[in-house]
């Protein structure tokens, strides 16, 4: 790329954000609203499922979505390019959306999940690998990079929920007869769609001008101009040579290591969309001047803390002191604050136990134990998340750069149906205990991994 913007980085990577922006628009929309669909009663708009059915079912269908992009980066790699299956991802989910709104039963439930899970697979490692094949190896700007495109990502993410909560809950909702309300869910279906057909008509315009033929083909490289990176090498960003067999073998094993963790950071961060969302709508005071805040809003807290702390950790990254940090000591703490963040949530739990008895719904636990706890858990995010993408990316060997792409999004995949079990049986357990069991585990989990980060380093070859 030899279009540069005064900030060092390509014009490409603007277009990517601009494009994932809309594509998280779409999902994070869908799913403010998903598991509230599914569990409000057929008067009200939804489905009328029990809660552990419906918490299951969001578990399949989230963890699924993270799955299909080990077909989707596969087949991008050896057949179709990049950026046609951006394309065909971005449609397919589209469509899923529209499904949802003009079918509002659990036949049109079913369809339109289908679609959107499949329509992910094909979109979704592609984007994120294009991110990556705008640097060369070694570039120090690709983990600031990558927490910019992140940064997109949540701003999407921030936008969705007050937009399709404002139609689901107010422009669109109705009155029963008997007084109920009446949700405008389809309607919120019908806004993400339209998200991800602004995404595809902006990407298909400028693609051309802003990567040139970056993705184009389903070529072997990620962007490096020499002899080794065209036979399918990696490049040791300190020696400047390619790198062996066993030393290429040594880094793809690293990516499952980190994988691994991964798994248990996400299962933890996915509660949000889940037992974090039905206990905010059950048990938290969301009354603030007389106005009831909807529950689909406080899917936008974790990204405006996002977009506001991103640009610090783009800069932080970029510093003298954080190019001297690992990536596995960043995923490590990332994964103690995650588990520090549940330590609010038994505060809310705490301030019910004192107030009274925990089954009665007019029992509220106040609003900051919540607040606190997304943004532990996005400071948490940013020292794994983007970091873990930037890093897959300078692991993999130009030849895989998708399906490994693809492996590392598989671990949200795992994460979820375990966030799925762990949601449905809050009921049974209770709240405090969940939460406990999850705190506890990642907190290990990291302190174990920091542990490691010395020989996970040594395996990496170079890689920061």
């Amino acid at each position: 790329m030899d279009t540069v913007q005064k900030t060092g980085h390509p014009k490409g990577l603007y277009l990517l954000f601009f494009t994932e922006m809309w594509e998280r628009f779409s999902y994070y929309g869908m799913r403010a609203i998903l598991i509230l669909y599914l569990t409000k009663k057929l008067i009200e708009g939804g489905l009328g499922m029990d809660e552990q059915n419906a918490t299951l079912l969001y578990g399949y269908f989230t963890g699924l979505v993270y799955f299909t992009p080990l077909i989707g980066g596969w087949l991008a790699d050896k057949f179709l390019g990049k950026r046609l299956a951006i394309t065909i991802g971005g449609i397919t989910m589209m469509i899923g959306q529209f499904v949802l709104f003009g079918m509002n039963n659990t036949t049109g439930l079913y369809i339109g999940l289908a679609l959107l899970i499949l329509g992910n697979g094909f979109f979704k490692p592609n984007i994120s690998t294009l991110v990556g094949g705008l640097y060369a190896d070694g570039d120090d700007r690709r983990d600031s990079a990558f927490s910019i495109f992140y940064m997109g990502i949540n701003l999407g993410a921030l936008l969705a929920p007050f937009i399709i909560g404002y139609f689901t809950d107010n422009l669109f909702a109705t009155t029963n007869a008997d007084g109920s309300v009446a949700y405008g869910y389809r309607y919120g279906f019908l806004a993400a769609g339209v998200g991800m057909f602004l995404g595809q008509v902006v990407f298909n315009v400028f693609a051309q001008k802003y990567l040139g033929n970056l993705g184009l083909k389903p070529v072997k490289t990620t962007g490096i101009e020499d002899k080794a990176a065209t036979e399918g090498q990696s490049i040791n960003p300190v020696t400047g040579q390619p790198l062996t067999k066993p030393e290429e073998g040594q880094r793809i094993t690293v990516i499952f290591i980190l994988f691994l963790f991964a798994v248990f950071f996400w299962a933890g961060f996915e509660q949000a969309g889940s037992s974090l969302s039905l206990y905010t709508d059950k048990f938290i005071n969301r009354t603030i001047f007389g106005f009831e805040i909807p529950t689909s809003w406080f899917q936008s807290v974790n990204p405006i803390f996002i977009v506001t702390l991103a640009p610090l950790f783009a800069i932080f990254w970029s510093s003298k002191l954080g190019r001297k940090l690992s990536t596995p000591v960043k995923m490590g703490v990332g994964m103690i604050i995650l588990g520090l963040g549940f330590w609010f949530m038994l505060g809310a739990v705490a301030e019910r136990n004192a107030n009274g008895d925990i089954a009665d719904i007019a029992n509220k636990a106040g609003i900051m134990w919540l607040i606190m706890t997304y943004l532990l858990h996005t400071i948490g995010e940013l020292c794994l998340s983007p970091v873990g993408l930037s890093v897959v990316t300078k692991l993999s060997p130009p030849k895989l750069a998708s399906i490994l792409m693809a492996v590392w999004m598989l671990s949200s995949s795992i994460a979820n149906f375990i966030g799925g079990f762990l949601a449905s049986i809050v009921e049974t357990l209770g709240a405090g205990q969940v939460f406990t069991y999850i705190s506890g585990f990642v907190i290990v989990c990291g302190v174990l991994l920091l542990l490691l980060s010395k020989f996970i380093s040594r395996m990496m070859h170079g890689v920061k």
